[in-house]
């Protein structure tokens, strides 16, 4: 209420310096405005400083929203460049791949059909997936699928464009097998997936005399069977657990297969005579 009639008081009075100016004559009137300026100049310089404050305001806050925008233009280019930059990653990676893929396929000596996996099927009942090609590029069902990694399954339904492949670790899954170093035989089943989601097989019926060890190298040993056409030599897995089976006549290995399918992008089928070529 006191600034309240402050305000007044100083209105009142300069609206009395402005009357006197005006009516009084000119002689006295210019000694009467010069008093006026005197005493409306404080007031005329607080109102300039107040716009030129308020002007510096309006331009900070038009500034600020120019920076938001900037802001957002950036992360919005920064977003289009991180994904520009995970592209070139996955196209770098995939052609490692292929190169591998490419040099394993040459250097092989069986003789085999390059195809692309198009889709995957790992569930708890079935682990298998289906490649690019068929039976009108020469895959027969019962044939051995493998990379540069080792072993993968085998083709269980051949379509003219398609074909299923029964992975290793399905268990369903069978092939005759070697320990590399010991040389004694066995077979290999496949185990489904371990709680890490890991694929898992089992080699059974080893020899309960032989020496098996942790890390051993399990190899297909090419002998025919439920296994299907398979190459002697192509490698399974590793050894990791070993112990008796029930009859206590057996030994059984744990094995992990090293061809992970979540990692492959391009297996091959091995072809009709493959097993007669392999050294």
């Amino acid at each position: 209420m006191l600034f309240r009639n402050k305000k007044l008081v100083y209105a009142a009075t300069a609206g009395f310096l402005l009357i006197v100016a005006f009516v009084l004559p000119s002689s006295l009137s210019r000694k009467g405005k010069g008093a006026v300026r005197g005493v409306v100049a404080p007031a005329e310089r607080g109102t300039a400083g107040l716009g030129r404050r308020l002007s510096e305001a309006v331009a900070a806050i038009r500034g600020m929203g120019g920076a938001v925008e900037k802001n957002r233009d950036l992360s919005h280019e920064l977003v289009r460049v991180q994904a520009r930059l995970n592209q070139l990653r996955d196209a770098e990676a995939d052609n490692v791949r292929l190169r591998r893929a490419f040099k394993f396929h040459h250097q092989s000596p069986h003789s085999m059909i390059p195809c692309d996996v198009i889709s995957r099927n790992i569930s708890g009942w079935w682990n298998t997936v289906r490649i690019g090609k068929g039976s009108a590029d020469g895959i027969q069902e019962n044939h051995a699928v493998i990379s540069s990694d080792g072993l993968v399954g085998k083709t269980i339904e051949v379509s003219k464009q398609t074909s299923e492949v029964l992975l290793v670790c399905d268990p369903a899954f069978r092939v005759s097998a070697r320990i590399d170093r010991a040389n004694v035989f066995g077979l290999v089943r496949g185990g489904g997936v371990n709680l890490k989601g890991h694929p898992v097989a089992q080699m059974d019926f080893i020899d309960k005399d032989t020496e098996v060890r942790v890390g051993d190298e399990v190899v297909t040993s090419g002998l025919s069977g439920e296994g299907g056409v398979s190459p002697k030599g192509v490698h399974i897995g590793y050894v990791e657990k070993v112990h008796r089976d029930a009859s206590g006549l057996f030994q059984s290995a744990e094995i992990a297969p090293s061809a992970t399918i979540s990692l492959l992008d391009y297996v091959f089928v091995v072809s009709a005579g493959a097993t007669e070529e392999a050294p």
